[in-house]
């Protein structure tokens, strides 16, 4: 997994925590719309990008609980990524990256058997897996997290890639290029940016198959289905 916290990340996350603590005191002060206005543009798709999603690459984020209560709350308040200005394509093609977000079954039936996250779409109907557009400024993994982040709400380990599929966008005429990655879930967020604008659900892996409209996603659950069988031999 690529990780972008490099030598100068402990300066970039001093800074991050300076901008959070002046976020934190303008809210405790004052906690009407206009303030919660004011901070959601703060906590623009830059300052995400630049600290916040970095950051959650660093280990000291899931190995401790410097993921609070509040820096959690202050999740439904950074905004999603918006536009294609940044968008990679190849070869014509639009590069889409998302995850499989699973977590292993409370009283399984089967040994190491998991359930999986999937969301409700946007538009139209049917639950599907997180996904989005790979954009020029990170990595394929930071890509998959972030679009994981932004629409399902939970955090957790990127794992290697389940593979790559062509597949035609239903509302435009552009193929697109679309990768997936295994996240096994650490944490559920009560906020996050697009929890308004959609529902999570666990589900079985035959409930996902049944549900989820993309024959490619299903065939990514396969290949994820398969690696966890192998690990388990």
């Amino acid at each position: 997994m690529s990780v972008i916290v490099t030598s100068s990340s402990s300066s970039s996350q001093n800074n991050f925590l300076l901008i959070l603590s002046f976020l934190f005191l303008i809210n405790k002060k004052n906690n009407n719309q206009n303030k919660r206005i004011v901070m959601g543009l703060l906590l623009s798709r830059t300052l995400a990008s630049k600290f916040f999603y970095p950051l959650l690459f660093s280990k000291k984020v899931h190995n401790s609980d410097f993921f609070h209560q509040q820096l959690e709350n202050m999740m439904c308040l950074v905004s999603p990524r918006t536009g294609r200005h940044l968008q990679r394509y190849e070869k014509g093609c639009r590069q889409v990256v998302g995850c499989i977000p699973y977590r292993y079954k409370v009283n399984g039936t089967k040994e190491n058997e998991i359930e999986v996250l999937l969301i409700s779409a946007q538009k139209g109907s049917g639950m599907q897996f997180p996904k989005g557009g790979w954009e020029s400024d990170e990595s394929m993994e930071q890509a998959a997290l972030r679009e994981t982040i932004e629409e399902a709400g939970v955090l957790g380990s990127v794992e290697s890639n389940l593979g790559k599929w062509y597949y035609k966008s239903k509302r435009q005429p552009t193929m697109h290029e679309g990768y997936m990655f295994p996240l096994l879930v650490s944490k559920e967020l009560d906020n996050w940016p697009e929890m308004n604008l959609r529902k999570r659900k666990w589900l079985t892996v035959d409930e996902a198959k049944e549900i989820c409209p993309y024959a490619w996603m299903k065939e990514a659950l396969d290949e994820l289905v398969s690696r966890q069988t192998t690990n388990s031999i």
